[in-house]
């Protein structure tokens, strides 16, 4: 598949939203050209430092809530998985950028950084959540619930 299909499948897809189709309609400019010029501007302002914090946080949690809130009212439970993992580490996330914020200070383009991890999170090409935990998450809870649950033996029968 060329690079010219995948965008053409792509902007197909923003036939999806009627919000997008309605504001199409009433401005006249193609939903295409809205969706990049949104994007640009939003990647500018991450690059350049310019409400980051606020943009890449916006980002992490307005679009999963979203989805998170689709995904319950599917029938399947594959989508509730990858929002369930999803929320797990980008609150883990957060809560750790919240404990060392004058590292996230001297690390120059962090919310590029940041930004460009939640991005692979959502994405469902990626499924970067279900991969995250997989491979970090998932470790840590198995050790932790062999290590900790006591090992007993069944209980013998009593007689009288």
């Amino acid at each position: 598949m060329s690079a010219q299909d995948k965008f053409q499948y792509y902007i197909s897809q923003l036939s999806k939203y009627p919000a997008l189709n309605k504001l199409e309609q009433q401005i006249q400019v193609p939903k295409a050209y809205g969706v990049l010029g949104v994007g640009a501007i939003f990647s500018t302002f991450i690059f350049f430092n310019v409400f980051a914090g606020f943009l890449s946080n916006l980002l992490g949690w307005g679009l999963p809530a979203y989805l998170s809130l689709k995904a319950l009212e599917t029938p399947g439970h594959d989508d509730d998985t990858q929002w369930l993992t999803y929320w797990i580490i980008f609150g883990a996330f957060n809560f750790l950028e919240s404990m060392s914020k004058v590292l996230v200070a001297w690390f120059p383009y962090y919310y590029t950084v940041k930004t460009l991890f939640i991005l692979y999170l959502i994405l469902p090409s990626t499924r970067g959540a279900t991969v995250v935990y997989a491979k970090v998450f998932k470790p840590l809870t198995s050790q932790t619930k062999t290590s900790s649950v006591p090992v007993t033996s069944p209980a013998a029968p009593h007689s009288e």
